[in-house]
């Protein structure tokens, strides 16, 4: 029951005897998906099929398919335009298109859940705090009409949208992966931005991903905390205040900003006591054992309304397909279409990140 809380990481290209054994004995509520998972197409639904068969409930396999330099599936087809490239294109119909490709590509790999639309807002294109070329706006409401599109679009395929990382990682001035930003921007403020994007598109959100962003002045009294261990964040303000009802999972809680502070146990723990529903360990999956432990000290009582809403959310999660080859030509071909729409022919052809030059882990994983 508690392992439906925790969403994992996988670490190659099939599951290993021992990832096998464990992940059976926990029944997990999810899996993310990496670079490290991609080997080929027929290899990546082999082991989506996998994961499903040692699930005794169906489980949310998920992946960040955003575009640009966070395309998990780039060294097995083309990658598709970053948000910044789409909004700077300003064609609202490619957005759309991009959407639905997404949403095409990851059904052909037993994939159900992608970790967009990005809604943090970008007040900086040169901030070295991960998000670089992965917005849709300059502001809320370009956020708002572009990130919509997107998120629409992809649920048209069955397909679930995630929007990240509330309340805002546009704010952060450092990278998450590495140490924790902090922001002293005030719920006031962020009501009037930060948090439009998800008062517009909550409804439409399958799930919410909180990210790792201390708020001071939300969280006065705990000098330090993260926005994605913060009752004051996710429950009070997230649920109560802004009526979300859907799933909420923590961003990755093997990010320096976590892990280095709290450890494996406190941290999941800490995550569904604030109001997640699920917690993401996607990188130190040895520890996971460790966690459920930790979630084990919640009462069943407590996490009712969690299991419910992801429930909620498993019942609608599309059903397999079989796997096309020339289906996934034909969609590749398209992704190819829409960068040569998006960047212009001769731009379209370097598909090699040239614009973060790995400033974050991010685009690595």
């Amino acid at each position: 029951m508690h392992g439906q809380l925790l969403l994992l990481g996988i670490k190659g290209y099939e599951l290993s005897p021992n990832e096998v054994h464990y992940l059976s004995k926990i029944q997990p509520g999810g899996f993310i998906l990496f670079g490290r998972n991609v080997q080929s197409p027929t290899q990546v639904r082999a082991l989506t099929d996998s994961l499903r068969d040692i699930c005794e409930i169906e489980p949310i396999i998920a992946i960040d398919q955003e575009g640009g330099r966070v395309t998990r599936t780039r060294e097995i087809g083309n990658t598709p335009p970053s948000a910044e490239q789409l909004r700077i294109c300003g064609k609202p119909d490619l957005i759309a298109w991009h959407g639905i490709q997404t949403g095409l590509l990851l059904t052909q790999l037993g994939i159900n859940m992608n970790l967009a639309p990005v809604l943090d807002i970008c007040y900086d294109t040169e901030a070295d705090n991960a998000l670089r070329g992965r917005c849709y706006g300059r502001d809320a409401q370009e956020v708002i009409n572009n990130a919509g599109v997107y998120n629409r679009n992809l649920i048209r395929t069955k397909v679930h949208g995630c929007g990240k990382h509330f309340p805002s990682c546009g704010l952060a001035d450092v990278d998450p992966h590495h140490k924790l930003p902090v922001s002293d921007k005030s719920k006031e403020e962020m009501m009037q931005s930060d948090l439009l994007p998800y008062t517009a598109l909550g409804d439409e959100l399958s799930a919410v991903l909180t990210g790792h962003t201390h708020f001071s002045q939300l969280d006065p009294d705990s000098p330090g905390l993260p926005a994605s261990l913060s009752r004051n964040v996710v429950t009070r303000l997230l649920r109560d205040q802004l009526g979300y009802n859907g799933v909420v999972m923590t961003d990755d809680l093997d990010m320096g900003a976590i892990i280095n502070t709290y450890g494996r146990g406190p941290d999941v723990k800490m995550a569904i006591d604030a109001g997640n529903d699920m917690a993401m360990i996607c990188h130190q999956t040895d520890t996971a054992e460790q966690a459920l432990a930790s979630l084990k000290e919640i009462s069943t009582y407590a996490i009712d309304d969690s299991l419910k809403r992801i429930r909620k959310l498993k019942k609608k999660l599309p059903k397999t397909i079989i796997f096309s080859q020339e289906r996934w030509d034909k969609i590749n071909d398209e992704i190819m279409e829409l960068r040569i729409e998006a960047l212009g022919e001769e731009a379209a052809k370097d598909q090699r990140d040239t614009v973060s030059n790995s400033r974050s882990p991010v685009e690595d994983y």
